[in-house]
């Protein structure tokens, strides 16, 4: 256990020691960069939402593997700018902020991202509740946004209740497919959840036919 725990100090520290040279703004950068390159979540995509934003450094990997694509962020935290990126300071859990950004592309995206995490309480159990609600509205705002080959990438954490989270999804989506970047440290709990297509909701029919006239 000692020595694997060393292991995992030490791929942090090269993460971060190769962020801070790279002048990315968050070691995670990495993780987006490494699913982008070996799964192709930006094949076919031209617009991107990318939820719980702040600092940006999945936002400055986005901009750096495809300078055409349009990027609305959006974050509770300020974040500094990026070039060519829409940022909306508000809460994902807002409505009114989803069609705020919904409202800058003509209510259509291709791909959803969420590196979300919530304020660690020390509460595993606790923590991992949240988690999962973030997570899950990362795929709600998914359906009504995205159109019927469009993507959503989120951050999950693996703990009670993952596989009643799983079931949810599936549900909601064509295809479900589980991502463990080499950035994340093996033993943790962190995954990466990427659906694809869709199932779309009447509701979120009309309010995209209404978006697009």
């Amino acid at each position: 256990m000692g020595r694997q725990s060393e292991g995992e100090r030490r791929k942090r520290e090269f993460y971060y020691r190769a962020a801070k040279k790279a002048g990315y703004r968050s070691r995670s950068a990495y993780k987006i960069k490494q699913i982008a390159k070996k799964h192709g979540i930006l094949n076919g995509v031209d617009i991107v939402l990318e939820l719980c934003s702040s600092p940006g450094g999945w936002t400055q990997v986005l901009r750096e593997l495809n300078t055409s694509l349009q990027i609305v962020a959006i974050d509770l935290e300020a974040m500094s700018p990026v070039q060519g990126v829409h940022f909306i300071q508000g809460s994902i859990l807002d409505d009114e902020i989803i069609v705020k950004a919904k409202t800058l592309t003509r209510g259509h995206f291709d791909l959803v991202l969420s590196d979300c995490s919530p304020k660690v309480s020390g509460h595993w159990e606790l923590d991992v509740v949240r988690q999962l609600e973030l997570a899950s509205r990362t795929f709600e705002i998914g359906q009504q946004v995205l159109g019927p080959n469009g993507k959503a990438l989120a951050k999950v954490f693996q703990g009670q209740g993952f596989q009643e989270f799983m079931a949810q999804i599936r549900s909601m989506f064509r295809t479900v497919k589980l991502i463990k970047p080499d950035a994340s440290r093996k033993t943790s709990a962190e995954i990466y959840l990427l659906a694809t297509g869709p199932f779309r909701k009447k509701s979120d029919e009309r309010s995209m036919e209404k978006d697009t006239n």
